[in-house]
C-alpha cells in the first residue's frame, strides 16, 4: 500500500522563523493554536504514514506517533540554551524493544533551514559503550561492509560521531577496529532540501533515506540482541 503525505504548509515554516526571532513565552501561547494547526497535527500526520513506510522495510520500528513526536518545550534545567522552544520539528523510531529509547534510532528533524534524516547512535551510557565495541571488536569487518554500500556512501555523510584520542582500555592499540573503537558515537546522516518540507515528496525521500540506513542500525542494536532490558539517559536531539 503506497502512503502520501501533501507536506506542510509554508505557514509552518513561517511560524519557524517568526519562533526564532521571538522565542519567548509571551509570543508563543497566544500563537500556540497556530503551532498545534501548522506544525504538531500534520507532524503527527507525517509520522503515521512514515510507519507504513517502516511496516514495509523495518517493522520493529514502528513507532506510536504520540511517543515517536519530541515536545516543542525546550527543559531548560541543565541547557546553555535558555529559549523556552525548540525551533526543530522532530521524532524518534527506536527498535521497538527498546527501553526509554535506547540504542541505535531511526530520528528526523527539519528546521526553516534545512531537513535531517539520522541512524544510528547519539549518546549511549558507559553499558551501551561496552556492548557497541564489544560487537565491533568482534565483527567489525560486517560492519564495514555495511559502510562500504554504494548508495549509501552516495546518499548519506559516512560513519559520524564524536572519537577519543586513544583506544579504549581493553582493547589492544593495534586491534584492527581501532578507529571504530575509539568513537563514541556511530550514526549516518542525510541532509536533504528544506524545499521538501512543503512538498508531497518529503515522505518518500525520508522514507528512501531511512531504508538505506536499515543495516547499519539493526547491525548496531545487535550488540543488545540479549540485553533487552537496560537504562539510559534520554536521546539528545540535534
Amino acid at each position: 500500500m503506497k502512503t502520501a503525505f501533501p507536506g506542510f504548509s509554508p505557514d509552518a515554516l513561517s511560524f519557524l522563523r517568526a519562533l526564532k526571532r521571538n522565542n519567548r513565552r509571551d509570543w508563543f501561547q497566544p500563537r500556540k493554536e497556530n503551532y498545534e494547526t501548522l506544525i504538531k497535527l500534520p507532524m503527527m500526520e507525517l509520522i503515521s504514514a512514515l510507519n507504513v513506510e517502516f511496516a514495509r522495510f523495518a517493522p520493529d520500528y514502528v513507532t506510536p506517533p504520540e511517543k515517536a513526536m519530541y515536545r516543542i518545550y525546550r527543559d531548560t534545567r541543565f541547557s546553555h540554551d535558555k529559549t523556552p522552544y525548540k525551533t526543530h520539528i522532530s521524532a524518534i523510531f527506536p527498535r521497538r524493544t527498546a527501553v526509554k529509547r535506547a540504542g541505535a534510532v531511526f530520528y528526523f528533524h527539519f528546521t526553516d533551514k534545512d531537513v535531517l534524516a539520522f541512524g544510528g547512535v547519539y549518546s549511549p551510557d558507559r553499558d551501551e559503550l561496552r556492548a557497541y565495541r564489544a560487537l565491533l571488536a568482534e565483527r567489525h569487518e560486517e560492519f564495514e561492509e555495511i559502510l562500504r554500500d554504494k548508495k549509501l556512501r552516495r546518499l548519506t555523510t559516512g560513519l559520524q560521531g564524536e572519537q577519543l584520542s586513544r583506544i579504549p582500555k581493553g582493547f589492544p592499540c593495534d586491534h584492527a577496529a581501532e578507529s571504530l573503537l575509539r568513537r563514541r558515537q556511530w550514526h549516518l546522516m542525510s541532509k536533504l532540501d528544506v524545499k521538501l518540507v512543503t512538498t508531497s515528496r518529503l515522505l518518500p525521500e525520508v522514507a528512501r533515506h531511512f531504508a538505506l540506513m536499515v543495516p547499519f542500525v539493526e547491525f548496531l542494536n545487535q550488540a543488545f540482541s540479549q540485553k533487552p532490558e537496560r537504562k539510559k539517559m534520554p536521546f539528545m536531539a540535534f
